[in-house]
């Protein structure tokens, strides 16, 4: 097995004894440091970053996982505000709740605490190492860090000035380990350790969360593909409804809830369409209609249309491409998010209560928005400051995984001498 992986997942464990008792002040502090650190360090940060993507360029690496990759000042910037934003947020461990007085006079509830070791497998994103290192901090979990070889420069510089924070502040370093080893088998030695890890979170395309859900034999909370739709329904405001798609789809689309079909129903379709395709072309976004569509839209000048073929429905496009399909109703729209959905974030655009009500209720997604941009699904946007990821199982965590996700808790028993029967 190997030495590095061996060594790091040992201290880390080691180390989570401690970090499990840390007063709230001390991982605040250790927070606060690393906000100073990305700025402090910016210079070597960003110097190993554009190292990483020149790197990556010669590879033929496509400009989607390039966005991904790629850090400027601005996102620095913004990676900071998060880190602070987790700083400010209440500490989860130690908490009591759902006590109760027994019959029997015993006082029994639950007290919240840290799950232990987690280990994050991710590929592209390094602002994924700080989110995840500092909601670990915070929520007391030691955090073994297995980023992308395209990521190895910058994920080492930003991992080297969250341990700097953690020394500054006398927390344990130790808790926080990032393996160099860019060696794919690695990660299955990994996903054997189940003596040493308590929980393990893929983060990236399909294969690898296939891969590490397959492979693991430690309990996984995987993501999966964003396909995220959006249903205008026929009472839908047009001006409104278009600033949403063009957010939802434009803002930022390589990221799992940017918008990927847009659901029109048909009685709006004729004035809706041409004010959205207008809005979303001056972006470069390239429409794959069905046949309506199509024959709402093939007069009007400057478009790059396509016929929708079969595999747009479902697809998550990660690019400036959006799948249009008319319905006829909101129970054919339903039916078909039901189908191709991916359970990650579904939006409906609408002025009626009983509409929006409908979708909220029968829609089987993590996230389901009435008149808002599906891009608000995202751990920072929510209050929790920053994501682990964003969960579409349906056990234990489900959507943008804050502190609290990833979290357990025991039992608490208090008596008075009590003995049972």
């Amino acid at each position: 097995m190997n030495n590095e992986l061996v060594e790091k997942v040992r201290l880390a464990r080691t180390a989570a004894r401690p970090l499990a008792c840390l007063p709230t002040e001390i991982k605040n502090l250790a927070l606060q440091n690393v906000a100073t650190a990305l700025g402090s360090r910016q210079a070597e940060i960003l110097a190993a970053n554009a190292a990483d993507c020149e790197a990556a360029k010669a590879t033929g690496m496509d400009e989607v996982l390039l966005d991904r990759l790629r850090l400027d000042m601005d996102r620095l910037k913004a990676m900071a505000v998060d880190v602070l934003a987790v700083s400010a947020l209440p500490d989860p461990i130690g908490e009591v709740f759902d006590m109760r007085t027994l019959p029997n006079g015993l006082l029994l509830g639950k007290k919240r605490v840290p799950l232990g070791v987690i280990a994050a497998v991710y590929e592209s994103r390094p602002n994924v190492t700080v989110d995840i290192a500092c909601l670990c901090l915070k929520s007391g979990n030691a955090v073994i860090l297995r980023g992308g070889k395209e990521t190895v420069r910058s994920n080492r510089a930003l991992a080297d000035a969250v341990r700097w924070a953690l020394t500054e502040a006398g927390a344990p370093a130790e808790a926080i380990q990032l393996i160099e080893d860019t060696d794919r088998a690695l990660v299955g030695e990994l996903l054997k350790m189940r003596d040493l890890i308590d929980l393990v979170v893929p983060r990236g395309g399909a294969g690898l969360i296939n891969y590490v859900r397959d492979t693991a034999t430690m309990p996984v909370i995987a993501g999966g593909l964003g396909v995220c739709h959006a249903f205008v329904d026929r009472t839908a405001e047009l001006a409104k409804a278009v600033d949403i798609v063009y957010n939802a789809k434009v803002q930022r689309p390589t990221v799992c809830n940017a918008l990927d079909t847009v659901l029109v129903h048909k009685d709006i379709a004729r004035d809706f369409l041409p004010l959205m395709a207008t809005a979303l072309a001056k972006a470069g976004v390239e429409f794959h209609g069905d046949a309506v569509t199509l024959e709402i839209l093939q007069q009007q000048p400057g478009l790059n249309l396509k016929p929708a073929v079969a595999d747009d429905w479902g697809k998550e496009f990660l690019a400036l491409i959006a799948a249009v399909k008319i319905v006829d109703s909101l129970d054919e729209a339903l039916e078909h998010i039901a189908r191709y959905g991916s359970g990650h974030t579904e939006a409906i655009i609408t002025e009626n209560y009983p509409s929006a009500m409908r979708f909220v209720n029968e829609v089987d997604a993590a996230a389901v928005m009435v008149n808002a941009s599906t891009r608000f699904t995202d751990g920072g946007q929510f209050g929790l400051g920053a994501e682990v990821g964003i969960s579409t199982q349906k056990i234990h965590a489900r959507g943008p995984m804050g502190l609290k996700e990833i979290t357990s808790y025991k039992w608490i028993c208090l008596g008075s001498g009590q003995v049972r029967p």
